[in-house]
C-alpha cells in the first residue's frame, strides 16, 4: 500500500508548474555516484516478527535497569524517581516542543520558566537557557559567547587537559572556519592552574571541568582569578549531581556555565537523548544562543509566562540569530525540573554525599590489590564519584572481566581516549551501587589481577 498523498497527476502538475520534466531531474546537483543509493535491505517480515527481534534487541541493553554497572564517562545511571516518568508521559506534554505561539501553552511554558529558575539557583547564575541540545553544544554555544564579547578582538579559547575529549572536539568542530584556536597545555597530569601559562590579552575564555573528565576537583575559584586578570571569561563544566554539595560555579568566579544534564532525570540511553544546560552571568544574556522563558503580569494582572528572548534563526532575522542549531531539548528540560523538585535541596545533597562516599569505599577496596594504583597520575587530587584505576595490564582486558563476570559495563579504559594510559580504567560509582556491588567489582578485579601475567 502507498501512504504517498500526491497522485500521479498532482506531480505532473507540479513538475510542469516548475519546468521540469520528471522528478530524477531534481537531484541533478547531486553526483550520479550518489544520487539513488540502493538500500540493502532483508525481505519484509511481519509486525509479530520484527516485534520478537526489537524485543531481543532491547533485551541486550537492560542491564543497566537490572544491576549499575561502572561505565560513567560522560553518561551516569542515577536513581530516577517515579514522578519524572509520570510527568513526563502526559499527552500535554509528551508531545510538546517550544511552541510557535508560545503565550497558548502557559503549563509547558511554566515548566520552563521552573527549570530554569532551579538551574540558576543550583549554578549560581543569573539566567539560564530554557535548555540546549546536549552538554557539549551547550559548551561550543558558551564559547561563541566569549568570542563574541570580544568582537573579534580576542581569538583564543584556553582548554584544561582534562576536558572531557569529546567536548573539546565538538568545541574545535564549532571553531572551524573561524579565526579563533582551541589550545591546551600539554601537561595532561596536572590541574587545571597548568593553563594559566597560557592565558594572555589575546584570550576570550578559558574552559575547566569540575569534577574533570578524571573525576578529580579542579581549583575553580583560584582559576577564576587569573582568568579575569587578563579580560577573559571563565566557563564552568560542573557535574550537576556534584553541584547538590559543592560551591557553585557562580560562587567560584564562573562567568558562563556548560553541562550535561543527563544525571537530573535523564536514562543513560547509551548517548541520547540529553540534555544541555547552560547558563550565565545578566552581563552576557543578550548574546546567549536558544530561548528565554519569563514571567510576566497579563492585562488583568495575573501572572503569566512568555519568550522573553528568542535568538535562532527562526524567531528572529536570520541575520541576528546567535545560533540555529537545537536550542531547546524541551522533554528533557522538564525531566531535568521534575526530578530537581522531587529531590529538593536535601535530596540532591543526599545523592551527592552517596556518590561520594560509595565511590570512595570503592577506590579504598581496590588500592589494596596488588598493581593497583588509585589516580596514578594525581594521587593527591580529590575526586567525586569517579576515579582512574592504573593496573599492571590493559584495561580493556579488565573491563571485559567485569562485564563477563558481573554482566555489567566494566568501566572506561582511558587507552581510547589517550596514546599513554592503555592500562588505566575509569571507574564510575553513583548512589545506586550498592556495598555488593561494589565487593563484587572488586572481588573481580582482585581475580583478574591474579590470574595476570602481563606486567606494566
Amino acid at each position: 500500500m502507498s501512504f504517498v498523498p500526491h497522485t500521479g497527476a498532482d506531480r505532473a502538475a507540479m513538475l510542469a508548474a516548475i519546468g521540469v520534466e520528471q522528478i530524477e531531474s531534481l537531484f541533478a546537483d547531486v553526483p550520479e555516484a550518489f544520487r539513488f543509493p540502493v538500500l540493502d535491505l532483508p525481505p519484509a517480515r511481519a509486525e509479530l516478527e520484527v516485534t520478537r527481534e526489537l524485543q531481543e534487541i532491547a533485551a541486550a541493553s537492560s542491564r543497566l535497569r537490572e544491576r549499575p554497572g561502572f561505565l560513567g564517562a560522560g553518561s551516569y545511571h542515577h536513581y530516577i524517581p517515579a514522578t519524572v516518568d509520570s510527568v513526563l508521559r502526559r499527552g500535554e506534554l509528551f508531545t510538546s516542543y517550544t511552541p510557535y505561539q508560545p503565550e497558548i501553552a502557559q503549563g509547558f511554558l511554566q515548566a520552563t520558566f521552573e527549570y530554569q529558575s532551579m538551574i540558576c539557583e543550583l549554578t549560581g547564575m543569573d539566567v539560564s537557557t530554557a535548555s540546549h541540545y546536549d552538554g557539549a553544544t551547550a559548551l561550543a554555544e558558551a564559547v561563541l559567547i566569549a568570542l563574541s564579547k570580544s568582537a573579534g578582538r580576542r581569538t583564543k579559547i584556553v582548554a584544561s587537559p582534562q576536558l572531557h575529549p569529546q567536548l573539546r572536539e565538538v568545541v574545535a568542530t564549532y571553531l572551524r572556519g573561524t579565526n579563533a584556536e582551541l589550545v591546551t597545555p600539554r601537561a595532561a597530569a596536572a590541574d587545571g592552574m597548568e593553563m594559566s601559562s597560557l592565558l594572555d590579552d589575546d584570550t576570550a575564555a578559558c574552559i575547566v571541568q569540575s569534577p574533570n573528565y578524571f573525576g578529580q576537583l579542579e581549583p575553580v575559584a583560584e582559576l577564576a582569578d587569573r582568568v579575569h586578570a587578563v579580560g577573559a571569561l571563565l566557563i564552568a563544566v560542573p557535574d550537576p549531581v556534584a553541584l547538590g554539595m559543592l560551591r557553585t560555579p557562580g560562587d567560584d568566579g564562573a562567568d558562563l556555565v556548560a553541562a550535561e544534564g543527563q544525571s537530573l532525570g535523564i536514562a543513560s540511553s547509551f548517548g541520547g537523548p540529553h540534555l544541555g544546560i547552560l547558563a550565565t552571568k545578566q552581563a552576557h544574556v543578550r548574546r546567549t544562543a536558544g530561548r528565554l522563558v519569563g514571567e510576566t503580569v497579563d492585562a488583568k494582572g495575573e501572572r503569566g509566562y512568555v519568550l522573553t528572548l528568542s535568538t535562532r534563526e527562526q524567531h528572529i532575522r536570520r541575520e541576528k540569530a546567535t545560533s540555529n542549531i537545537c536550542t531547546n531539548a524541551a522533554l528533557m528540560a522538564l525531566a531535568a525540573a521534575v526530578h530537581l523538585a522531587t529531590l529538593g535541596r536535601s535530596g540532591l545533597r543526599r545523592v551527592a554525599e552517596l556518590c561520594y562516599h560509595k565511590s570512595h569505599y570503592a577506590a579504598g577496596q581496590i588500592a589494596t590489590l596488588p598493581g593497583c594504583v588509585i589516580n596514578p597520575q594525581a594521587p593527591d587530587r580529590p575526586f567525586f564519584k569517579e576515579f582512574v584505576v592504573g593496573l599492571p595490564f590493559d584495561a580493556e582486558r579488565a573491563s571485559r572481566a567485569i562485564e563477563s563476570e558481573l554482566g555489567v559495563l566494566g568501566g572506561r579504559p582511558l587507552g581510547l581516549d589517550f596514546d599513554d594510559r592503555e592500562d588505566q580504567l575509569l571507574l564510575a560509582v553513583t548512589e545506586l551501587h550498592t556495598r555488593e556491588d561494589i565487593d563484587a567489582l572488586v572481588a573481580t578485579l582482585r581475580k583478574t589481577v591474579s590470574s595476570g601475567s602481563v606486567s606494566r
